[in-house]
């Protein structure tokens, strides 16, 4: 199978539409017409048709048959329609439309619902209302289970034997534990139903078939109704004992399947005709018998096609070597790719509406915000416009002289102070300044807590943080007043906003370089909490913008957050900002910009504040910044930082209670770990699909047009292996299979993974040139990057090409490893940043379906590619490629190339910044696999 995604067929596609039964179409159209119905406002559908236990009584027992048919959105009925089609449709097929509306009408519906209400409302007293139809989904599997353990009881899995009526279970668990709001009692009930249908114990409830036969006789419904199925027309009867042959469905070895009937023998002779290209074209030729016992004797002519297979009726499942070796069974891998990429981008399109995202509320109850009563103000004011005229007095002195100054303000209010110097070079830069802190030890505290209050001399914009610098003097002086801390605090003026922070925060847990940072001469306890302030402003602010984003895509626990959210804007009335969105009506595209921004903040993971450097070392950190033009001074954030500093006091151990894995909607909104991570493991599960359909095309043989023609009798097993075929009995199932087509393919491995190996490791090789790079050469090295990354894949597919030879199938295993160690690490990144894994998988997508494809003639030559579609693949995947990508996202936000690399290696330096390596060692040789695996010169 070629690792492309193969052209859909627009034709099966519209004829398997087009020739779905009555019913299904009935039930398609009611699910269609219920959703239409839940988007007005005038009527609650839900309401009115949901099986809700407390509201079912004798006028509105018509519950126990609407509730399948309702869903809570889109998301939720498109799901369900897609897997309700394919089971109902074979379902009616077989049964017959008659029967089958009788029965969805009347005990598959009602009898799931009443085991529902039994369980639900008398033994457990709840009343969880369930909806959708997933019931029948699951009744339908249950069904399926029963008759796919009498055609086949077991399969095996290393050297245990498991039913195979314990599928739907699996399904089941996999569906309760992935997909949230499902009723775990619910499906149960219709996995119970479906068992007893398929067993027959339900067989009483369904119309006799005499009484079917005259209503569609004396109504004419097979002439009227199209798309109608009769008794006469369904698959097979109540008792299975229909069979029909089918071109379509032989055995991909060009092997025979025989089946043997009900009075011992199946007597049919075939001749195969056609070719891998033209498709099948079955022909009988005359009968002959074959026996039983041991296939004791067969007459048989057989000529090997690549996509001749026998298919029994669907009411006896085929044999899993008929399934292996099904050719069909690898054109589904691409498109369930396709399908994960577009249900996880719409699953996070989903994420802002009330269904999927919640109310922020606080979880660790010790903290009380916003329950104390604030002093700071009056008198605090002078005191403040004070120390703002010193700090402007300060303004473009030497670090020295800031630092010094600010030690002596310190001491001056009773605290203990002290400096740090640091000097760090980045990019061809020196990021050097002096630190000034000072420790007020808790009156009733024993200095192993402690809690700290950081202004910035220089903030995240490069500007003069007057008035959060005298704020913080302010505060230091207030606090010292009090005796109610039962917690140290520091108060530490930063030189600037980035590597300040990082130089005392390192210190302060040893893990300074002697070369760059001083050691810290005084420490208190461990860091429960931190709060930035930073305001620029030199007048009245509007609103409070609160910065969380933490290095590397680490976020403060949610309840620090909730906190300062809860006391700014319920105690204090200062409005609240996220995401540099200033003003935020709560609508959908309000909801979806703050998350898709805090996403991007959150997958560059650069320092985004003073608070960024805490939270690596599990130090919960925020920064508060004044923004606007309105009527709120500086006492009214400073109220804000005592009550805030109030709530951490109180804190009896470290924040461990709420979330540290979430998305925020607007300020009281967030989506958890457990609802948006589905989104990032679809994207990435699709190209683990794909690298395991391409390892199973890798262990296949070379299809054959014309394999051999053999005319015998074949007495038992040994003659037919001197024949030229092999026999295998399985299930009561026998396969006549040539004997070319039972032989294992050897993978040859060690130049595909060798070669996956050193793409990999040669992404060191930008990784070191950009974090190792000047500052004003930077933008000129990406873009010399990008011109080379056009030549280098060409180049490289000639010097691999000039020592060894990369077949189809080496190179099938090539994009296989690929794509395998691709789906690794963006599934495990995913935990620990989701939206970097996000991000770049939905990059990195158009790798999944571009390559080079195994010759449908010969497996051991590459297939030729159209010069139309090299050319395709070649444009994707350069326009696709990484600098060329990092390129485009620059110029359409405006943002200097050169800064942002700069930014990205003092973040590699000094922060610990990991994002280059997600994409120069994971995305990058991914990259360069598919871009050598298209190369015209191989």
């Amino acid at each position: 199978m070629a690792p492309t995604l193969p052209s859909l067929d627009v034709r099966r596609l519209r004829t398997y539409i087009f020739r779905l039964p009555l019913f299904t179409r009935i039930v398609l159209l009611l699910l269609a017409l219920f959703w239409i119905l839940e988007l007005q406002q005038i009527w609650n559908i839900v309401q009115w048709g949901a099986l809700i236990p407390q509201e079912v009584n004798l006028g509105t027992m018509y519950r126990l048959n609407t509730y399948p048919l309702i869903h809570r959105g889109f998301l939720h009925a498109i799901l369900n329609s897609l897997a309700l089609i394919p089971l109902l449709e074979r379902f009616e097929s077989e049964h017959g439309t008659l029967l089958t509306g009788s029965m969805f009408a009347g005990p598959l519906s009602t009898l799931p619902a009443a085991g529902y209400l039994l369980i639900e409302r008398g033994i457990l007293r709840q009343n969880t209302a369930i909806l959708g139809a997933s019931i029948w989904v699951f009744v339908l599997l249950g069904v399926e289970g029963i008759k796919t353990f009498k055609a086949n009881p077991y399969f095996t899995i290393a050297t245990y034997r498991i039913p195979t009526w314990t599928t739907p279970l699996v399904l089941l668990l996999f569906t309760t534990a992935l997909i949230p709001n499902t009723s775990l009692l619910g499906h149960l009930c219709g996995v119970g139903v479906g068992y007893a249908y398929g067993l027959g114990y339900l067989s009483l409830l369904a119309p006799p078939e005499k009484v079917l036969r005259w209503i569609e006789g004396k109504l004419n419904l097979l002439g009227r109704l199209p798309h109608y199925v009769s008794i006469d027309q369904k698959t097979y009867g109540r008792q299975n004992n229909r069979v029909r042959l089918r071109s379509s469905y032989f055995n991909e070895t060009g092997g025979l399947l025989v089946s043997p009937g009900t009075a011992g023998k199946e007597t049919f002779h075939s001749m195969f005709d056609g070719d891998a290209s033209s498709g099948p074209l079955l022909k009988v030729a005359k009968t002959a018998p074959i026996e039983n016992e041991g296939l004791g004797e067969a007459n048989m002519t057989v000529v090997g096609s690549a996509q001749n297979q026998f298919e029994q009726y669907p009411g006896e499942a085929p044999t899993i070597l008929a399934l292996r070796k099904d050719p069909r069974v690898l054109k589904i891998p691409p498109y369930l790719s396709a399908v994960c990429i577009i249900v996880g981008l719409v699953w996070l399109l989903l994420l802002p509406l009330n269904q999927y995202s919640r109310h922020t509320y606080i979880s660790e109850n010790a903290l009380l915000p916003g329950q104390v009563h604030t002093y700071f103000g009056g008198s605090e004011q002078n005191i403040f416009n004070a120390y703002k005229h010193e700090v402007q007095a300060l303004a473009g002195k030497s670090h020295e002289n800031i630092a010094t100054q600010l030690s002596e303000i310190f001491r001056s209010v009773g605290l203990k102070a002290a400096t740090q110097k640091y000097d760090y070079h980045a990019a061809g830069s020196k990021h050097s300044g002096e630190n000034a802190y000072a420790i007020l030890h808790a009156p009733r505290g024993d200095a192993t807590e402690a809690i700290v209050l950081v202004a910035a001399w220089i903030n995240m914009d490069g500007e003069l943080n007057q008035s959060g610098v005298a704020l913080a003097l302010t505060l230091a002086r207030y606090f010292r007043r009090w005796s109610l801390w039962s917690k140290d605090i520091i108060i530490l003026i930063t030189s600037d906003s980035k590597a300040g922070p990082q130089a005392w925060v390192d210190a302060y847990h040893d893990e300074q370089s002697a070369q760059s940072a001083a050691p810290l001469p005084l420490k208190s306890g461990s860091l429960q909490g931190v709060v930035v302030i930073d305001n620029a402003l030199n007048h009245r602010f509007e609103s409070i913008h609160i910065v969380y984003d933490g290095t590397n895509g680490q976020l403060p626990n949610l309840d620090l957050f909730n906190s300062a959210v809860h006391i700014i804007s319920g105690q204090m009335g200062i409005g609240v900002s996220l995401q540099r969105i200033w003003k935020h009506d709560d609508s959908y595209r309000e909801r979806l910009e703050t998350m898709l921004r805090g996403m991007v903040s959150q997958g560059l993971g650069h320092t985004s504040g003073p608070h960024s450097s805490f939270i690596p070392y599990h130090v919960d950190a925020i920064t508060l910044q004044a923004v606007g033009n309105g009527w709120q001074d500086e006492m009214a954030m400073g109220r804000c930082v005592e009550s805030t500093f109030r709530s951490l006091n109180n804190l009896l151990e470290h924040f461990h209670q709420s979330f540290f894995f979430y998305l925020l909607m607007q300020a009281n909104r967030f989506v958890s770990i457990g609802t948006y991570l589905p989104s990032a493991m679809l994207v990435a599960v699709n190209f683990t699909i794909m690298a395991i359909a391409l390892w199973v095309q890798s262990g296949r043989p070379p299809r054959r047009k014309m394999v051999f023609t053999t005319t015998e009798t074949v007495k038992g097993p040994d003659k037919a292996k001197e024949s030229g075929v092999e026999v295998v009995e399985k299930d009561g199932m026998v396969a006549i299979i040539p004997k070319e087509d039972m032989a294992t393919v050897e993978r040859q491995l060690f130049l595909p993974v060798l070669l996956v190996v050193a793409f990999h490791f040669l992404g060191a090789i930008p990784l070191y040139v950009f974090n190792n790079t000047d500052r004003d050469v930077l933008s000129q090295t990406l873009t010399f990057f990008a011109l080379a990354n056009v030549f280098l894949p060409t180049f490289l597919a000639i010097t691999i090409s000039g020592y060894t030879t990369l077949s189809s199938h080496r190179l099938v295993l090539l994009q296989c490893f690929s794509l395998l160690l691709l789906g690794m690490f963006l599934a495990t990144l995913a935990t620990l940043n989701f939206s970097l894994a996000f991000l770049v998988g939905l990059l990195a997508a158009p790798l999944t379906f571009v390559g080079v494809p195994l010759s449908a003639e010969n497996g051991n030559a590459p297939l030729r590619l159209s010069l139309r579609r090299r050319v395709a693949y070649n444009l994707i995947l350069h326009l696709l490629s990484p600098p060329v990508v990092v390129l485009a996202i620059c110029r359409s936000f405006g943002v200097d190339t050169g800064e942002m690399l700069a930014e990205a290696a003092f973040g590699w330096k000094v922060s610990g910044l990991r994002t280059q390596v997600v994409v120069c060692c994971v995305w990058w040789p991914a990259w360069l696999v598919a871009a050598v695996s298209v190369s015209p010169m191989l």
